[in-house]
């Protein structure tokens, strides 16, 4: 890993600290000096610099849940992630979050960063979907939608219980602003009294039932965020009433291929592989597409516009890189460029060598080699 761009951060007092539910906390942050603030879009996180108990550091990045509108601080609301058992470890940031972090603490933060935004040229409805804490960038979008624009708006959220759902009267209030907006909450173990009081509006898993009784046919925008299995499943479901992939915006910390397992296996199963010679590039495509050749397998795929960076197309062609932030962050995606170049869409953190390059956040501007 290189040398951290400290520069790029600056020092942010956490100067409110709120429970918003019995896992889930938002801490409202603002910067030291006011000209550290930067404008953020709905949707868009932060990355924080975390001690890791033995004199070092880690990034964590939180996705900020309040307003674009509200200049001046974030808000982050972060889920605190303990140990499934005894012989795993606890979420290193959030615990520490919870844990120690009180108003007053002063945080390194990053400049608000991430391409899951809200696309505020569209006229299209808009669902916004989300599982568990992955409501943080759907509220900050409802914040927007609800204020500034009349598009039809369904707001649609799913967690275990009202004992871990955060943000609800927010949320709640939001959709008094103004007219066409509808909420509807699903609680996997909902009591009768939460029904009965309309705490939640459904109970179990969302089905397909429940969205096909509650949106009408039309075509939206959706953007969506969550767990992968509450993805996975709501993918699936929106994919098999006949919404276009193009129309589904989505953000969580997996590959992407977990979205259409049964795709990505039957591309696994059809993709050519073409026997290269090591770092030449094959010139004599008869076509303008530009190609990324994978150096050790010797496999060729073609790049396309419907792919956001080099990890979502290899991702879509069966191959699954290490990676973690998916935002330039952790240089886990890291590998080697033996030919060809790129474009950084996202300003990485740190300095990357000549000769390499980070999937996730790049384009390619000509035909490329990778060594994989």
């Amino acid at each position: 890993m290189h040398q951290a761009a400290s520069s790029r951060f600056q020092l942010f007092e956490v100067i409110a600290k709120t429970r918003d539910s019995e896992t889930i906390t938002s801490f409202t942050l603002a910067p030291r000096n006011k000209d550290h603030w930067r404008p953020f879009e709905a949707g868009q996180f932060l990355t924080i610099r975390i001690p890791d108990g033995a004199g070092g550091h880690v990034f964590r990045n939180y996705t900020v849940s309040s307003s674009p509108r509200q200049s001046g601080t974030y808000r982050i609301t972060v889920k605190r992630e303990a140990a499934p058992s005894d012989h795993l470890p606890q979420g290193l940031g959030s615990c520490w979050l919870h844990d120690e972090v009180e108003p007053g603490a002063v945080l390194d933060i990053d400049t608000p960063r991430g391409a899951f935004k809200l696309d505020g040229e569209s006229t299209r409805p808009v669902v916004l979907l989300s599982g568990g804490v992955g409501l943080t960038p759907t509220v900050s979008m409802l914040h927007v939608l609800a204020r500034e624009t009349d598009r039809p708006v369904w707001f649609i959220h799913a967690c275990d219980s009202v004992t871990v759902q955060a943000l609800r009267d927010e949320v709640e209030e939001l959709a008094k602003v103004r007219s066409g907006i509808t909420v509807h909450v699903c609680h996997r173990f909902a009591s009768e009294d939460d029904m009965q009081a309309g705490r939640c509006h459904s109970t179990g898993f969302l089905t397909r039932e429940v969205l096909q009784k509650l949106l009408p046919l039309d075509d939206y925008d959706i953007y969506m965020c969550g767990p992968p299995p509450f993805m996975k499943a709501v993918h699936g479901i929106l994919t098999g009433l006949g919404v276009r992939k193009e129309r589904i915006a989505y953000e969580f910390f997996g590959p992407a291929s977990l979205l259409s397992e049964n795709e990505t296996q039957a591309a696994k199963l059809d993709a050519p592989v073409t026997p290269k010679v090591a770092g030449a590039m094959d010139e004599a495509t008869g076509d303008d597409a530009m190609r990324i050749v994978l150096q050790k397998s010797g496999r060729e795929l073609v790049w396309t516009k419907a792919s956001i960076s080099l990890l979502d197309c290899l991702e879509a062609n069966g191959i699954e890189p290490e990676f973690s932030c998916r935002a330039g962050i952790c240089g886990t995606c890291e590998q080697g460029l033996v030919a060809g170049e790129v474009d950084y869409f996202e300003e990485p953190l740190d300095d990357v060598q000549q000769g390499r390059v980070l999937l996730c956040c790049t384009r390619p501007k000509t035909s490329v080699v990778l060594d994989l």
